[in-house]
């Protein structure tokens, strides 16, 4: 059995849950959600710790943690991700990421398109067949983004709402998706990276001739 300390801040929802994995068998022992586009280095914290005391532990009893890694917008991927790799760091346990659209996907049924905010009128976009990814992760603009053979789309309400598909759950990353979206739990995790599929807004000043 392991206690996992999961994290996401790929989307405006800053999530942060506790789940308890016993071979195949997985139980979210606490979830803490704010959706707030502009407060993930402000909430992410907050919610770690009321996550914890929602279900009854302390850090030290945590044994790995699992982090979406994108895609999504660089200051918010950026807070998720040192935040994991600080705990990992600090008690001495693995951190793993997976792919946030995965950790979404992961728990639909059927084919099924997943949508996120990509902003600048763009999705981040991957297609699941029973919770397994077969194309994306990619950013496009709604019109350019071919939903192939999905019947339904979850993820960022107001997006998904532009297929003309069944919408379904989840709207945002999970506990249960992140754990979910792990590919194998026998290998060794591999290194964290950022999956932003585009160049960062922020660009350094243009140095003077």
């Amino acid at each position: 059995m392991s206690l996992i300390l999961t994290l996401d801040t790929a989307t405006p929802a800053v999530t942060a849950g506790i789940v308890r994995r016993d071979g195949a068998e997985c139980t979210v022992l606490a979830e803490q959600v704010t959706v707030d586009a502009r407060a993930h280095a402000e909430r992410l914290t907050p919610n770690v710790l009321a996550a914890l005391a929602e279900a009854g532990l302390a850090m030290t009893d945590l044994d790995a943690v699992v982090v979406g890694c994108g895609p999504g917008p660089f200051t918010g991927l950026r807070a998720g991700m040192a935040s994991a790799a600080a705990y990992g760091h600090a008690l001495d346990i693995p951190v793993r990421g997976v792919c946030s659209l995965d950790a979404i996907g992961a728990l639909t049924t059927g084919d099924t398109l997943v949508v996120t905010d990509a902003r600048r009128r763009e999705v981040y976009w991957a297609r699941y067949n029973d919770g397994f990814r077969r194309a994306g992760p990619a950013v496009n603009a709604p019109g350019d983004v071919d939903p192939g053979p999905a019947t339904a789309v979850a993820g960022s309400p107001a997006h998904a709402a532009l297929f003309g598909l069944a919408v379904c759950e989840p709207v945002h990353p999970t506990p249960a998706g992140l754990v979910a979206a792990v590919p194998d739990w026998s290998q060794p995790p591999l290194p964290l990276v950022a999956l932003y599929l585009r160049r960062p807004d922020a660009k350094p000043p243009a140095g003077r001739g």
